[in-house]
């Protein structure tokens, strides 16, 4: 019978010792007004100035490139317009020829601004990307100085009190060692290499 007793405490407390070990440490959370750091940090204020140039310049060409379009498309109507209703379905190879002239114009210049804008928003995303890569490491930094094991944007959270806000502290630390990036274009992808065909 004490046999029994034995191997019964030792099956239990066998058992209780995993439990124990898997025990997580409490949640001590720290919140940081991401929001606030892309807007306040120094390389984010010089990078949007220059995207908003850039977008500023992209606004622009697109003024530049449709008001010939429009005055040109206009002219074209009326030209269309003033035909004998006969020959409005078709009308005289010059005004067919202006008006493909006139459709290629638009093409080239809607590729183009595809172009710029793919261009803008790719530069946008690689400030982004910079910036989230340091950031990471940042925030993680100021979380354990602080006795944090978890951080939440402040977006994320209900109520708070302003002791667990390391915002301030990420802020720096960003400032300190990101005084700026690179305001351009994603780095293009290197191409797979094509295979090449055996021969026989």
């Amino acid at each position: 019978m004490t046999n029994k007793l034995v191997l019964g405490l030792l099956a239990a407390t066998a058992v209780a010792t995993p439990a124990a070990a898997q025990r997580l440490p409490a949640a001590v959370v720290a919140v940081v007004d991401s929001g606030r750091i892309y807007a306040e940090c120094t390389a984010c204020r010089a990078a949007l100035t220059q995207l908003q140039s850039q977008a500023t310049a992209l606004q622009t060409r697109q003024q530049a490139l449709a008001a010939p379009i429009q005055t040109e498309g206009q002219a074209i109507e009326a030209a269309i317009n003033a035909l004998p209703a006969a020959q409005r379905q078709n009308p005289p190879a010059a005004l067919q020829q202006r008006v493909q002239r006139w459709q290629q114009s638009q093409q080239t210049a809607n590729q183009e601004l595809q172009g710029l804008q793919t261009r803008l928003q790719s530069t946008q995303a690689h400030v982004r990307q910079q910036l989230d890569a340091r950031l990471g490491p940042i925030i993680n930094q100021a979380m354990v100085a602080r006795g944090a094991n978890i951080a939440v944007d402040t977006d994320a959270t209900l109520a708070r009190a302003n002791g667990v806000d390391i915002t301030n502290d990420v802020l720096t630390a960003l400032n300190a060692q990101v005084p700026s990036v690179s305001v351009t274009p994603l780095p293009q992808q290197a191409q797979p290499a094509q295979p090449r065909p055996t021969g026989r």
